[in-house]
């Protein structure tokens, strides 16, 4: 059984991994167009978890064998 003070600790520590902005990412989402793009790094598991939309994305754009960073252009967005 998990320890009830290790749990938050491990959590906390985990959310703060995911949201390093210095590294830990693995895909980079480009949303709008020039000039008003935005980008977000995030976690390819989370996104093909999380969403069915990205998931038919993220299949057709495999991270390739030399480590590089998986690069989404989302030219639309909703707001």
């Amino acid at each position: 059984m998990v320890d009830n003070e290790l749990l938050p600790n491990l959590t906390e520590n985990l959310l703060g991994t995911l949201n390093d902005n210095n590294g830990y990412h693995d895909i980079i989402i480009e949303v709008g167009s020039d000039p008003n793009v935005k980008t977000f790094r995030a976690h390819m598991i989370i996104f093909n978890c999380c969403s069915p939309y990205l998931q038919r994305i993220l299949s057709t754009n495999k991270k390739s064998d030399d480590g590089a960073l998986v690069h989404i252009k989302i030219n639309r967005y909703f707001s």
